[in-house]
């Protein structure tokens, strides 16, 4: 069985082939905060779950890694980070997240057009800056719900708007 003492000690698990249980769970803000941010085995199974139908695909497709800023958040840190207890990064389904070297749009464009998602934001992205802003994608078994979005200057708006 797999408990919270037995996850500390197995932070180095891999979710995926190129995907550490330790990179989604880092958090500046748990560790400045100590807030404890270690995942039950269900939010576990979500993580494997995104990095196997989207982050992988996008890593084989772009042959670069993808670099995670925020994965998993334990429903403590979500309200610390200014977040909801219902964000799906507390279920580890979703994850922000850049690859260096690729706009973020045409990363975007190919989730969009090319994976299976439930939902997708671009986030802070200034036109002419390619590196500018993240993407926000999350994964979650079941009915996808297909979600587009684009986020500036504190809105949101339906579909990929750069």
């Amino acid at each position: 069985m797999l408990t919270a003492s037995s996850l500390k000690r197995t932070d180095f698990m891999q979710l995926s082939p190129n995907f550490s249980l330790a990179e989604f769970t880092a958090s500046a803000t748990a560790a400045a905060q100590r807030i404890d941010n270690t995942p039950n085995a269900a939010q576990i199974a979500g993580m494997k779950m995104l990095c196997t139908k989207v982050l992988e695909p996008l890593r084989a497709h772009f042959g670069k890694p993808v670099h995670i800023s925020s994965g998993f958040r334990s429903l403590k840190l979500c309200l610390a980070v200014g977040s909801t207890v219902a964000s799906q990064h507390a279920k580890g389904e979703a994850a922000d997240f850049e690859i260096p070297g690729i706009d973020n749009v045409t990363v975007a464009t190919f989730i969009r057009d090319r994976l299976p998602f439930d939902q997708l934001i671009l986030e802070n992205y200034i036109r002419g800056q390619p590196n500018s802003g993240w993407i926000h994608v999350s994964y979650r078994d079941g009915r996808l719900r297909k979600d587009v979005l684009t986020y500036s200057r504190r809105s949101y708006f339906k579909g990929l708007l750069a």
